[in-house]
């Protein structure tokens, strides 16, 4: 069975202080089976009473999104940025561990520097490899917007690398490059063979539209994502999807649970068709 995950990143913003007790009254009233953790780099001071109430709650953090900091020093790989990806990575991998989370999604490429130099990105994999399997956590690469490449393109670099790597899938990611059904072509069923873990979003815009890359709810966009999960479940897969679709305000913070639950029970439909 599919299980539909919350990604906290989309309830919890600066506006409303990134206030991790807020899932206490949250958990209550959203309708998913867990949540994905999104974490921020002003959490790393208070990793212990996150951990501590994290634990507590009755909905777990299935997946852990590493800080996307992480991404952007590997990508900008200047003086002392790979000593510090490992050294954050690490603290990103003992608080998944702390809380029970089961995988990690990683920006591998990401930020302005993005993937202009893929072979970094790879060495960078295989010690982020090596660190989430000391903390025995999963570790996928998100297929990422690029501005030098193309996701699909980078994914078979770091498959080809590692042909045991897996990978998370998002569907606004993909549809910004114009390749949300990509994924099916025969050329790449090597990659969907190793995608272990979906976000579910919509995207509004042209090809590699900066302007409009925002993470909107299911049917705000124009990605056809029932297409897309037709053939994802024509294709047995039996992970689980995160919804990441912005629900609060940026400038009050308040969070529309009733827009969230909606987008929740849309990923729902579509995996169950």
């Amino acid at each position: 069975m599919n299980r539909i995950l919350c990604s906290t990143g989309a309830l919890l913003g600066r506006a409303n202080g990134r206030d991790f007790t807020l899932l206490a009254d949250l958990e209550k009233r959203l309708e998913c089976d867990g949540f994905e953790l999104m974490m921020y780099e002003d959490w790393y001071e208070k990793a212990d009473a996150a951990a501590a109430f994290l634990k507590g709650l009755e909905k777990p953090c299935v997946t852990f999104h590493v800080e996307k900091r992480v991404g952007d020093l590997i990508s900008r790989n200047a003086e002392g940025d790979t000593e510090k990806a490992a050294e954050l990575f690490e603290l990103n991998c003992k608080l998944a561990q702390e809380i029970g989370s089961e995988k990690l999604v990683l920006h591998l490429w990401s930020g302005l520097d993005s993937d202009k130099d893929m072979p970094h990105c790879i060495e960078m994999y295989a010690i982020c490899r090596d660190i989430a399997q000391k903390y025995d956590i999963l570790l996928t690469v998100e297929n990422v917007v690029c501005n030098r490449n193309d996701p699909i393109s980078d994914m078979h670099t770091v498959l080809k690398a590692y042909p045991d790597a897996v990978f998370t899938y998002d569907t606004k990611m993909a549809e910004f490059h114009g390749q949300l059904m990509d994924i099916a072509l025969d050329e790449n069923r090597p990659l969907w063979e190793r995608v272990v873990h979906l976000h579910a979003n919509d995207y509004k815009g042209g090809i590699k539209d900066w302007a409009n890359l925002k993470t909107l709810h299911l049917g705000e966009g124009q990605a056809d994502l029932k297409g897309f999960f037709d053939l994802v479940r024509e294709r047995g897969y039996k992970g689980d999807i995160t919804v990441e679709s912005t629900s609060f305000g940026k400038t009050d913070g308040i969070i529309d649970v009733d827009k969230m639950n909606a987008s929740l029970a849309k990923a729902r439909e579509l995996i169950n068709g």
